[in-house]
């Protein structure tokens, strides 16, 4: 039975509260004859919501609504477009805005962004309170709206429209033939040339609707626009000025799950104001841990007071993976790794996701792995060749001295011993101690470099290590350890020509054993050579190189290694040629016999190039990458240098020997940190010795 009672029962509380809790249903209170509010009881309304929500889990899945995570890797293409504009002719506009999607450049991209105020063109001034070009304006979006049923991108345009009788700066979101939602800008400079305030209001406090051609569509500053198929793409919208504010809403979007902000932008060109515009965008998407595409308005704008160059920017974690030409109204296009982002954002407990301050607005657009057009290095530890700037180098070299400088300072040492070998990274390690000697204001012969030549000592590497001790003015000491392994090898009753594994680690103990105690009988400090990528694939020996006083190369893969000897070399041309011989040798252990004389056993034939290891590690350690993502991004780098097969044989082994030697790095020495990935067990790698990587390996042929 429906309960209906006058507005003025409210009079008495008590009597309407009893009544509604005696009731199985709703009370109607009409006011002046007309219904005006309901009333019901705590707990009718939650019985109501709980069936509510029951019926709308069935109706999902009676109607059987599927929602899959696409199978892209996580990456999104995405453009920023700059139309040439026709100012007040909205007509013309939605004409150009057709035409540039249908552009085959923007065929693929599933997020397309146009500057602010595109429909009409931004700087109409007063004529945007103009009642003609409002109804145009009206007209066009609906034209446009129309004609994007066929198109699978998530479009964003700006328009002024009107509200409540006030005029908004709006960005339109658009799906597939209708409106997702439209977004206010929040802040109206009134500073400029311009002076937007003359004709726009500022955004609400909260979210309404608003009308467009008689259709209703949610209107305000707190919208996100969430794919359903893949719900880590969720893009929250800017406008302009919002940007360059002390408190942008982008923060607040990102920190309701936002993954990608855009920018409807038109903003003017001022000598300098392109650079500072970069920095902002890139600043802006490290900040926020995420993408961000700006969109800025170009030619056709008026140029009564002001020039606009159609700056367009695309932005990751701040990186920036595209930018247009100044003046050119460039389209730009780029895909965005949504995977990295929320993966980032996973390891940084402080980076709170809020809930309940945005409404979210879902749309489902399938996306596909698309063909990449932004640059995936080869070598990420690294970067382009040519953007390794010596300074970075140098910075690297002095974060490893100073480490060295304070241990050896807590430990009171005043001697540096290590194993020269004439390789790779004992090489780093003795450049590392002659840098922190400098600093100390140390003689460099208080650094004791130790050559033992053994079965597999090539005449190269030894007289390499023997040129650059006394070039360098180190204290050089030869102790061959060939007749203390053979006593060793009777000791245990291993036959001298057994050539297994215990011959090999016999000679890698030896040589520990003798760094240590050289140590110990100089009062020195002995330092450990042994980089990070032999340490993730346990190429090391347990209880032999695997130990030391002090790991210097720990967090240094060996791509960096190299970098790091070659970019000394040219600061230092009295080394150059032993440098340069040293980085030409072929990378080995030197355990096994020498063949005619010559280094018979290369290690990248056994664990595989150190190139496409390191890739592996940095992706599979920093961004957590699944291997068939990281089997798909080497694929792309390394193009026409090392086939899908080739590298997919490579990667099993990567994380069949990862994983198996975990207990290697359990118990490793202090060594600091100088990137972004390193394995301590004390703070960056949490990882039990146990963990089987069969399942990740076996994922590779699925």
């Amino acid at each position: 039975m429906i309960k209906i009672k006058p507005i003025t029962e409210l009079r008495d509380t008590n009597k309407i509260s009893e009544e509604a809790h005696r009731s199985d249903g709703p009370i109607f209170i009409t006011k002046n004859g007309y219904n005006d509010l309901v009333i019901m009881s705590d707990e009718f309304y939650h019985q109501q919501f709980k069936q509510c929500t029951k019926e709308a889990i069935k109706k999902y899945k009676d109607e059987n609504i599927s929602l899959p995570q696409s199978e892209c890797f996580g990456f999104v293409k995405v453009a920023c477009v700059t139309p040439e504009v026709h100012l007040c002719d909205p007509k013309e506009n939605e004409k150009e805005i057709e035409k540039l999607l249908l552009s085959p450049e923007l065929k693929n991209a599933k997020v397309i962004v146009f500057p602010e105020l595109s429909i009409s063109g931004y700087s109409c001034r007063d004529l945007f309170l103009q009642n003609g070009l409002q109804e145009e304006i009206d007209k066009n979006i609906t034209k446009l709206v129309t004609f994007t049923k066929n198109i699978d991108s998530l479009i964003f345009v700006g328009a002024p429209l009107l509200h409540k009788n006030s005029l908004y700066n709006c960005a339109i979101a658009i799906f597939k033939g209708r409106i997702l939602g439209v977004v206010p800008k929040t802040h109206i400079p009134n500073y400029n040339e311009f002076y937007e305030a003359r004709q726009f209001k500022r955004a609400p406090n909260e979210n309404e609707e608003i009308s467009i051609n008689g259709k209703y569509y949610p209107f305000g500053a707190k919208l996100l626009f969430r794919n359903a198929a893949y719900q880590k793409m969720i893009v929250g919208v800017e406008i302009c000025e919002d940007l360059w504010v002390a408190n942008p809403p982008s923060t607040d979007a990102a920190l309701s799950g936002a993954t990608i902000i855009v920018n409807l932008s038109a903003s003017n060109e001022l000598v300098g104001k392109s650079e500072y515009r970069r920095k902002l965008v890139e600043m802006t998407s490290a900040r926020l841990i995420s993408a961000y595409l700006y969109a800025c308005s170009g030619n056709g704008e008026s140029t009564t007071d002001l020039v606009f160059a159609g700056h367009n920017l695309i932005c990751e974690n701040g990186t920036l993976l595209e930018e247009s030409n100044l003046f050119s109204n460039d389209t730009i296009i780029s895909e965005i790794d949504l995977e990295k982002l929320s993966n980032e954002r996973k390891k940084i407990n402080t980076y709170q996701i809020k809930n309940g301050e945005f409404e979210i607005i879902d749309f489902e657009l399938p996306l596909e792995i698309p063909s990449l057009s932004r640059s995936i290095e080869k070598n990420p530890f690294i970067g382009k060749a040519d953007s390794f700037a010596s300074e970075r180098y140098r910075l690297i070299l002095k974060m490893q001295a100073m480490g060295l400088k304070k241990r050896l300072e807590a430990s009171k040492n005043t001697k540096v011993i290590l194993g020269l070998s004439g390789g790779l990274d004992s090489t780093l390690a003795l450049l590392v101690a002659l840098e922190t000697f400098k600093i100390m204001k140390r003689p460099s012969k208080d650094i004791i470099a130790l050559t033992l030549p053994s079965f597999g000592t090539s005449k190269r590497t030894y007289e390499n290590a023997v040129q650059l001790a006394r070039q360098t003015n180190v204290t050089l000491k030869e102790i061959n350890i060939t007749e203390a392994i053979k006593q060793h090898f009777k000791d245990i009753k291993l036959d001298e020509n057994d050539r297994s594994i215990t011959f090999e680690n016999a000679q890698a103990r030896e040589r520990t054993q003798i760094l240590m105690d050289y140590a110990n009988k100089v009062g020195g400090l002995m330092v450990g050579t042994g980089d990070l990528s032999e340490l993730c694939l346990g190429w090391t020996t347990y209880g032999g190189d695997h130990l030391s006083m002090y790991g210097l190369n720990s967090s240094i893969p060996k791509t960096l290694v190299k970098e790091l000897i070659r970019q000394y070399a040219l600061d230092h041309r009295e080394i150059f040629e032993t440098l340069n011989d040293i980085l030409l040798t072929p990378i080995s252990p030197e355990l096994l016999l020498l063949e005619k004389g010559e280094i018979a056993q290369k290690t990248e034939d056994v664990v595989g190039p150190y190139e496409l290891n390191d890739f592996f590690i940095y992706y599979f350690l920093r961004h957590n990458f699944s291997p068939k993502k990281i089997l798909f991004l080497a694929s792309h780098a390394y193009e026409g240098i090392y086939s899908p097969e080739v590298i997919k044989n490579w990667l099993k082994k990567f994380l069949t020997r990862f994983f198996n030697n975990q207990f290697k790095r359990s118990c490793l020495p202090d060594g600091i940190k100088v990137g972004s990935v390193a394995i301590s067990p004390r703070g960056d790698l949490r990882m039990p010795s146990d963990a089987s990587g069969q399942a990740l390996i076996d994922s590779l042929d699925e």
